[in-house]
């Protein structure tokens, strides 16, 4: 008998509650711990968060828990607005560790549940306990896996999480007031990655605590699978969604499903938490492939594996297309000043007088000027002085996280209504991918910068004027 969602371990043996075993903590893999002198590093992929965050600062040693406190709006874009610090960033790469710390099921308990406290008192054994009722309970142990290396992702600070992922704010905005809640799991989920080739990551819902524990709870979605194991999802669930055609010129955006604890695969709830889960999809799997992406009710995460990240434009490719851009000397067409697109050093301030800025109906690109407001559509709503066209009025910014595009196409598109600029084909993709809102709503978000898409396409040809000499 094999644990469905996982069919390298065998099936759950019954023996005394306390069965021995502890495993290796779960601390961040820095890049060059697992190389030989010489060798580069082993690297499974990268974790890329889309959007905007409501940062919470530096994580100093003494924070454990819940994030708490005041957070100021920052935009991603290829790093956090208060810096990559730690665990606490906006792309992580996973890299074979040391020692292997992955856990695999092993034993399966039926007891009441008062005893549900002794039969998790170790610390060093990683359970799985679902609550049935107040009087029974069904704990799984599970065992070490030299096989496998695991990572956590949450919002939690303490020392099991590896990647600490905060709320992006629904259309790009920060949360109203110091204290809105976040709607991410402090143990969101955990992905398991083989150590030997082809390196495959899977993903699965939940994370174990501070105490190897993950607990179900009696009003949690659970059950029995057909073979009498169990299996169940948390309270709002972990979306996956892989792209049909791979991450690619040739992409499409595939189906989102749910992931179980136990890595199988359904389809969505009607509402995020509701009690009753979707139906299995016995054709899919919990294996993330190049452009998976991770929905965790707050937060959305884009994998992408060694090969794939070949295939992205480098950052120095993005600043090569910026300056051949510049190099053009594209000119306001009414007040024929040269424009030029800020170098990334700068950040992401005040626009220059250089900025050039589009309107997003249309794609005409001008230099800034105060003229064409229609106050009555909105702040934002300018003419254009070119076709008429009313609309929003915004400065371009080039996209600087390269693992978000499929391609190295020069940067001829902008996102509407902000203003971010990528390729043509990453553009449509990302304008076409419904990224999961709330409970049940959907949205088509920039990935730069989280904002949510206007507009028939959600994005606009830009139509630069050349210099008239």
């Amino acid at each position: 008998m094999v644990l469905e969602g996982n069919p390298e371990v065998g099936s759950p043996r019954t023996s005394d509650l306390g069965h021995p075993g502890s495993q290796d903590s779960c601390v961040l893999s820095s890049p060059g711990e697992d190389a030989q002198p010489g060798e580069e590093p082993i690297k499974y992929g990268e974790l890329i968060v889309l959007g905007c965050c409501e940062e919470g600062g530096e994580e100093t040693e003494a924070q454990r828990g819940e994030v708490t406190g005041p957070r100021a709006h920052s935009c991603y874009n290829g790093c956090l607005a208060s810096g990559d610090k730690g665990r606490r960033r906006s792309r992580l790469a996973l890299s074979r560790r040391p020692h292997a710390n992955g856990v695999k099921p092993d034993v399966m308990h039926h007891i009441s549940t008062p005893l549900v406290s002794k039969a998790l008192s170790n610390r060093g054994q990683h359970s799985i306990s679902y609550t049935l009722s107040r009087s029974h309970s069904v704990i799984v142990e599970y065992t070490h896996d030299s096989d496998t290396d695991m990572f956590q992702i949450g919002r939690s600070t303490e020392n099991m999480i590896d990647f600490v992922v905060t709320d992006t704010s629904p259309g790009g905005g920060a949360a109203e007031g110091p204290s809105a809640q976040s709607t991410i799991s402090r143990y969101a989920c955990r992905i398991l990655c083989d150590r030997r080739p082809p390196y495959t990551a899977r993903i699965y819902a939940a994370g174990f605590d501070a105490s190897s524990n993950i607990f179900l709870g009696e009003r949690a979605a659970k059950w029995r699978t057909p073979d009498g194991l169990m299996d169940g999802l948390t309270t709002n669930g972990v979306l996956v969604m892989h792209p049909a055609g791979g991450f690619s010129e040739d992409s499409a955006p595939g189906v989102w499903r749910e992931i179980s604890v136990c890595g199988n695969v359904y389809t969505l709830r009607d509402s995020r938490s509701a009690q009753q889960r979707g139906k299995l999809v016995e054709n899919e799997s919990n294996v993330l492939q190049d452009g998976s992406l991770i929905d965790l009710c707050g937060a959305t995460l884009l994998w992408r594996t060694p090969a794939g990240l070949l295939r992205a434009p480098t950052l120095k490719q993005l600043e090569a297309q910026r300056q051949e851009a510049n190099a053009a000397r594209p000119q306001c067409p009414v007040g024929l000043s040269t424009l030029a697109f800020p170098s990334p050093a700068r950040g992401r301030t005040a626009p220059d007088k250089q900025q050039p800025w589009v309107y997003v109906r249309c794609g005409h690109v001008h230099g800034y000027h105060g003229w064409g407001c229609r106050r009555e559509r909105g702040p934002q709503e300018r003419e254009c002085p070119l076709c008429r066209l009313v609309g929003p009025y915004v400065p371009l910014w080039l996209g600087q996280e390269a693992g978000l595009c499929l391609d190295p196409g020069p940067p001829s598109h902008a996102f509407a209504p902000c203003g971010h600029v990528c390729s043509e084909k990453t553009a449509r993709y990302w304008a076409q991918t419904p990224l999961p809102h709330g409970t049940h709503a959907f949205h088509a978000a920039c990935p730069f910068c989280g904002a949510w898409l206007t507009g028939e396409h959600g994005c606009v040809r830009l139509i630069f004027q050349g210099p008239l000499d």
